[in-house]
């Protein structure tokens, strides 16, 4: 029988690859945006299903009045990473797409190739 968290890793790291290569293939600058946010989604994730532990309670419960057993409580760091990271990738986000927004008024298309004209021309040296 296979493993569901072995089942969910392996589908994890295919989104975190069709991400990365979406960033790498894509000419499109808002094609490209979307990429980074699959890639960024699916290491929160994969860090989210690694950090996972059966048996695990969270912190801010309170233990139960009946139960005798030690309890195995979880590590809130994992957590605070993984809200900073979220955070920070939804500000990067918006930041990146208020720049593609402005690029459109250049391009509409937002092709990679017309922008790396357009900062050619503007970086060459005149021959006067």
């Amino acid at each position: 029988m296979l493993d569901p968290f072995r089942l969910l890793e392996a589908l994890l790291l295919i989104t975190l690859l069709a991400g990365l290569l979406g960033l790498i293939s894509r000419r499109n600058l808002f094609l490209k945006a979307l990429a980074m946010d699959v890639t960024g989604t699916a290491v929160v994730a994969l860090f989210v299903l690694v950090a996972a532990r059966s048996g695990l309670r969270t912190p801010i419960l309170p233990a139960p009045l009946l139960d005798d057993a030690p309890e195995a409580w979880a590590d809130p760091i994992p957590q605070a990473v993984i809200l900073t990271a979220i955070v920070i990738g939804l500000s990067i986000q918006a930041l990146l797409l208020v720049v593609i927004t402005r690029l459109a008024r250049l391009d509409p298309l937002l092709d990679t190739a017309s922008f790396e004209q357009l900062s050619g021309a503007a970086v060459a040296p005149s021959h006067d």
